[in-house]
C-alpha cells in the first residue's frame, strides 16, 4: 500500500485510499443520468453520442499487438468523441485539491488526458466514459457541494473567499444556495449555459467532516513538521528547474 503513497499520518492515510484504485468511495447523494448529462452540456439528454470514427469491431485494423494487449473503454469501442469536465476546488479542505485530482484520475480512470491548473483539472475523455466518470465524481465523498464546483470556463475565484453559506465564490453564478432545503443547486451548466431546471447536488458537508477528511496539510487537519522544510524543498526544486531543468549536470554545487 506505501506503494501508492508514503506516510503514516491521518492525511497520507486518505491520500493512500483515494489514490488506490481498488478504493470503492462512498455515495453520498443521487443525481439522475439526465441530470449528470445536463450539467456536463456536451449533448442533451436521450441524443445519441457523436463519433469520430466508426465502432472498433467494424474498422480493419492492422496488425498491432498492443490492441490485443489493451481493453478499449466502452467509449473506444464505439468511436465516440471526446468531451471534458473541469472542477475547482477550494484551498478551504475541499475532499480533493487540483494537483491531487491528476493522480487520483491516471490511477482510477481509463482512456484519460488531464491537465492541471493552479486552481483546477481538466479531464478529457470519450463521452460515454466521461459520463461514467462524472457520476462517481459527484455523487460520491470525494464531492462537496459548497467546496467543489463543476465550471468549464471562468473557473477563477477557487481559492478566494467563501461566501456567507461556504460557498466557493463563482463569477458566472452557476450554483446557488436553497437555505430552506439546505441544498446547493445548479442553475448553469459547467459552460454557463441556463439549465431548463435547476439541478440539486445536495446539501453541504460539515466543517468537521471535511477537515476529517482532508487531503491538505494545515493546523487543522494535520501540520508540517517544520514550516522551515516547506520552503526548503519548494525553493530547491524551483531554483534547480530555473537553473538547470533538472538535468543532472546543471545541478547546484553544495
Amino acid at each position: 500500500m506505501n506503494l501508492i503513497y508514503p506516510g503514516t499520518d491521518k492525511v497520507s492515510e486518505r491520500r493512500r485510499f483515494i489514490l488506490n484504485p481498488e478504493s470503492e468511495f462512498k455515495k453520498l447523494r443521487e443525481i439522475p443520468d439526465e441530470d449528470i448529462v445536463m450539467l456536463l452540456g456536451h449533448r442533451l439528454p436521450g441524443e445519441k453520442y457523436k463519433s469520430v470514427h466508426p465502432p472498433l469491431d467494424e474498422l480493419i485494423i492492422p496488425e498491432d499487438p498492443i490492441k490485443d494487449l489493451i481493453e478499449p473503454s466502452p467509449g473506444a469501442r464505439e468511436g465516440d468523441r471526446f468531451a471534458f469536465l473541469q472542477f475547482t476546488d477550494s484551498m478551504y479542505f475541499s475532499p480533493l485539491v487540483p494537483w491531487f485530482r491528476g493522480r487520483m484520475y491516471h490511477s482510477r480512470y481509463r482512456g484519460i488526458d488531464t491537465l492541471v491548473y493552479a486552481g483546477r483539472e481538466m479531464l478529457e475523455a470519450r463521452e460515454r466514459d466521461l459520463e461514467e466518470y462524472a457520476k462517481e465524481l459527484i455523487q460520491t465523498e470525494i464531492f462537496d457541494p459548497a467546496r467543489t464546483a463543476l465550471r468549464g470556463i471562468t473557473v477563477h475565484g477557487s481559492s478566494l473567499r467563501l461566501d456567507e453559506n461556504g460557498l466557493m465564490f463563482d463569477g458566472r453564478r452557476r450554483y446557488i444556495y436553497d437555505k430552506e432545503k439546505n441544498e446547493v443547486v445548479y442553475v448553469k451548466n459547467q459552460r454557463v449555459m441556463p439549465l431548463d431546471k435547476p439541478i440539486s447536488v445536495g446539501p453541504p458537508l460539515s466543517e468537521k467532516t471535511l477537515i476529517e477528511n482532508s487531503v491538505i496539510y494545515r493546523p487543522e487537519s494535520v501540520s508540517y513538521r517544520r514550516v522551515k522544510e516547506i520552503w526548503e524543498v519548494v525553493g530547491n526544486v524551483m531554483e534547480q528547474n530555473v537553473l538547470g531543468g533538472f538535468s543532472p549536470e546543471h545541478q547546484l554545487k553544495d
